[in-house]
């Protein structure tokens, strides 16, 4: 995978946002950090990047909020969630708002480049 694409990284966790934007980085995508979806906007990263990973649960925004905000906009920059949360229902509320796919943390990197080969294609 080419540096072609840009990904956005936002998780309230500094050391996963980062671990995770390292692991990014060696698969060859851009990727930058956020530690809040709040930043993320501020920053008209919604323009900014090809696809967006974010966590669930966050203080203030959400990534439930988040990916409902970018959608009644008229963003179509696709969404991967990502949760430590155990809830059942998670995946089919993430869908049912247009998330590309939800990851349980921890995740194997198998299926964060499912998740993210499904939304570059969708993104194309």
């Amino acid at each position: 995978m080419s540096r072609q694409f840009s990904i956005a990284v936002i998780d309230d966790d500094q050391t996963f946002r980062k671990a995770l934007i390292e692991s990014l980085c060696s698969l060859g995508y851009g990727a930058r950090g956020f530690a809040s979806a709040e930043d993320f906007i501020a920053e008209d990263g919604e323009t900014s990047f090809d696809c967006v990973i974010t966590d669930v649960q966050m203080p203030g925004m959400s990534g439930f909020d988040l990916k409902l905000l970018l959608t009644s906009r008229g963003s179509k920059v696709p969404v991967i969630m990502i949760t430590a949360r155990a809830d059942a229902g998670l995946e089919v509320r993430a869908m049912a708002i247009g998330a590309v796919c939800l990851l349980r943390k921890p995740f194997e990197s198998n299926a964060l480049i499912g998740c993210l080969t499904k939304a570059l294609t969708v993104r194309r």
